[in-house]
Parts: C-alpha cells; structure tokens; sequence
C-alpha cells in the first residue's frame, strides 16, 4: 500500500501549502490533476487532504500535459501536481 510518506521521499508536494490554500477559498469541490507517473498516489493525495479539510475531491482520470491543460469541470478550485516547478 502506497502512502503519503512514501510519495514525500521522492516529491515535494507542498501539501501544507495546498492545506492553507483549501481553507482559505474554502472551496465545495476541489478538482486534482495528476500526471500519469503521480497517479498511483492519487487516493493517498485526497486522503492526506481530506482529513486536513472539509473539501470534496474529485481525481481527475485523464490526461495531464502540464498547466495549460486544464479540464472541463463543475469544481471550485483545481489542484494540478507536475514533475517540475511552474516558474
């Protein structure tokens, strides 16, 4: 079983960020995109965050090609995890 210390080894997720930014818009429903190599730790992701939040999470089961790849959703905030840094 994957879990989300295994995932923080190898990645900085900035998931306090991602915490603080979820309470402060407090959003209804919150979209996560993840890419193809991140996916098998999509379920540890929105387990992490759903017990830090009161958000409802949807995982995104597409594709994921970078920041400009944003999907067609009814969510109040995307939450989009990539390989490099968005500078």
């Amino acid at each position: 079983m994957r879990t989300i210390h295994d995932l923080e080894k190898n990645y900085n997720l900035e998931l306090n960020e991602i915490v603080r930014t979820i309470k402060e818009s407090n959003p209804k429903k919150v979209l996560i995109q993840v890419p193809d190599g991140l996916k098998p730790y999509a379920t540890c992701i929105v387990g992490y965050l759903e017990e830090k939040t009161n958000a409802n999470f949807v995982i995104w089961p597409g594709a994921c090609f970078g920041a400009c790849d944003l999907p067609e959703s009814d969510a109040d905030l995307v939450i989009q995890f990539g390989h490099a840094p968005w500078e």
